[in-house]
């Protein structure tokens, strides 16, 4: 793999990850994992996305999937080659392959996913050097917020689950 740095200040690594909580915050809004992610194309963001799975019953609507949707559409082509994607939560294999296939230089996220993340925790395919394309990758921006994110909102579900429960059973 090329020898690489990110091509950003810690201020704007910042900024744009708080933009992907944001996101992230929509998807809890509508009680769908709370996972949220921007591309970024010279320093301006192009595209948003957020985790939409519940409302479209659509396995394929994580947050990376929507914004580099929305991002080739933004610059009409399907290489993403000078963009950046700020996400919360870890890459899981379908997203990291969009990211692979979309030719997008450089990952930053937030929370790891030791159970299905594939930049780093569970294996790590953006920066295997058996693959096409490899992508520079910076992990833990805002580590705690995004993580808090997700830990709030399962507790929350799990809460409501065991109060329909035992309405239920009343």
């Amino acid at each position: 793999m090329k020898p690489f740095s990110s091509s950003f200040t810690a201020e704007e690594k910042d900024y744009f990850m708080q933009q992907a909580i944001a996101e992230a915050k929509k998807a809890y809004q509508l009680g769908e994992v709370p996972i949220g992610a921007v591309v970024v194309y010279q320093k301006n963001i192009i595209s948003r996305g957020y985790n939409l799975r519940e409302s479209t019953q659509d396995a394929t609507t994580h947050a990376e999937m929507t914004a580099i949707k929305a991002a080739c559409q933004s610059v009409e082509s399907w290489r993403l080659e000078e963009c950046q994607l700020f996400v919360t939560l870890e890459p899981c294999a379908m997203c990291s392959g969009a990211i692979l296939l979309s030719r997008i230089e450089e990952v930053y996220y937030g929370a790891k996913d030791p159970k299905g993340g594939t930049v780093g925790s569970f294996m790590n395919l953006l920066e295997d050097d058996r693959m096409n394309h490899q992508a520079y990758v910076e992990t833990g921006i805002r580590e705690e917020e995004c993580g808090l994110l997700l830990t709030n909102f399962f507790k929350e579900l799990r809460q409501k689950k065991k109060e329909a429960k035992k309405a239920k059973n009343n």
